[in-house]
C-alpha cells in the first residue's frame, strides 16, 4: 500500500484536536465531578440529620422516665420501644414523654406468627397482631412498625419463588394501607443470612417496596446485619433511596454498643450515603454492652457524631 503523506498528515491532526477536545471534555468531567462530590458533602445535603434514637434496654435508668431523663441530658432525641403488648403501653409511654424533646421511632417488631407460614391460621396470627402493634404506633406518631417476612427457625415457610414474593407484595399491601390510615407505615428489615433467609440486603427490601409502591410500605438498614451482606454501606442505603425510613446501629463485631469493638466501628461511609440521600429520620441503637452503660453510652454518642462530621 502506498503511503499518501497528505493524507495522513490531515488524518494525524484530526485525531489531534479529538484528542484535544476529549482530553478538555475529560478534564471538565473531572471538575464537574469533583464539584458534585463536594457539594454531596456540604449545601447539597443540608437536610440531613443525625437523630439517634434508643431501643428501651439502651439508656440505664430503673424506667421510662429515668431513662428519658438520661436520653434528653445526652441529646437522645428517639424512643423505639417493643412492640409486643404496646396497645396496653400507649398512654405510659405518652405520658412519659409528655414535655420532653423525644419522640416515639420506629416500634421493634413484637407480632406473634409470620407471614410467609405455610399454615394460613399462622399467617392471620401475623395479620392480627401487627394491625394491633400498628394501631398503637399511630396513637404514638411512630414513623413505623418493623416486621421481617420470617426467621430461619420459623417453619414450615413458604418457599423461596416468585409467586411467594407476589404473596408477600399482596399481603404488604393490605397491611400498608392499615398502615398509612393510622399515619404510620410497616417497614421491612433485612437481616444476615444467619437470622433470616429471605431479605438479605437493603436493595431487596427496597425493590419488594418499588414493587408494592404504596405510602405505607417503607424499609431499613441495619448497620449490624449489614456488616455481613453488604459490600458498601453507602451504596446499600443509595439503593432503598426514598424507601429508607428507618436505621438500626450496632458495634460491628460483637453487636454491643458503637465503639466497643475499637477501628471496626467505622460507620463514615454508611453515613455518607445518608447525607446523599438527605436522610433526617432516625439511627436507633439496637446492642447490647460490654461496660458501665453510663460510662459507654455517652462514649457511642461521640463516636458516631465524630463520624456523622466526618462524612
Amino acid at each position: 500500500m502506498t503511503l499518501n503523506r497528505r493524507k495522513f498528515l490531515k488524518t494525524s491532526l484530526g485525531s489531534a484536536v479529538v484528542a484535544g477536545v476529549s482530553a478538555t471534555t475529560l478534564s471538565a468531567c473531572c471538575e464537574k465531578e469533583k464539584k458534585e462530590e463536594k457539594c454531596c458533602s456540604t449545601s447539597c445535603c443540608s437536610n440531613a440529620e443525625l437523630k439517634l434514637s434508643f431501643q428501651e434496654g439502651i439508656a440505664p435508668g430503673e424506667n421510662l422516665h429515668e431513662k428519658f431523663d438520661f436520653m434528653e441530658a445526652h441529646g437522645v432525641v428517639g424512643f423505639e420501644p417493643w412492640g409486643g403488648g404496646l396497645q396496653d403501653r400507649v398512654k405510659e409511654i405518652q405520658q412519659a414523654l409528655s414535655g420532653r424533646n423525644i419522640q416515639v421511632s420506629a416500634i421493634c417488631a413484637g407480632f406473634k406468627g409470620f407471614i410467609l407460614s405455610e399454615k394460613p391460621e399462622v399467617r392471620k396470627e401475623c395479620m392480627d397482631t401487627m394491625k394491633e402493634i400498628i394501631a398503637a404506633a399511630g396513637e404514638l406518631g411512630s414513623v413505623g412498625v418493623i416486621i421481617v417476612p420470617a426467621f430461619n427457625a420459623q417453619l414450615p415457610v413458604l418457599p423461596h419463588t416468585m409467586e411467594t414474593r407476589d404473596f408477600l407484595c399482596e399481603q404488604f399491601t393490605e397491611m400498608g394501607t392499615f398502615a398509612a390510615q393510622h399515619g404510620t407505615t410497616v417497614i421491612f428489615e433485612p437481616l444476615a443470612r444467619n437470622e433470616a433467609f429471605y431479605l438479605r440486603q437493603v436493595a431487596d427490601a427496597a425493590s419488594i417496596c418499588r414493587d408494592i409502591n404504596h405510602p405505607g410500605v417503607r424499609c431499613m438498614g441495619d448497620f449490624w446485619h449489614m456488616t455481613w451482606e453488604e459490600t458498601s454501606d453507602m451504596g446499600a442505603f443509595l439503593s432503598a433511596g426514598d424507601y429508607l425510613q428507618h436505621v438500626h446501629i450496632a458495634s460491628r463485631k460483637r453487636r454491643s454498643m458503637p465503639g466497643e469493638d475499637g477501628e471496626a466501628d467505622n460507620y463514615v461511609n454508611g453515613f455518607k450515603g445518608l447525607k446523599m440521600l438527605g436522610y433526617n429520620k432516625y439511627v436507633s441503637f439496637e446492642c447490647g454492652c460490654q461496660g458501665d452503660r453510663s460510662v459507654v453510652v455517652p462514649e457511642a454518642l461521640r463516636l458516631l457524631r465524630t463520624q456523622w462530621e466526618e462524612a
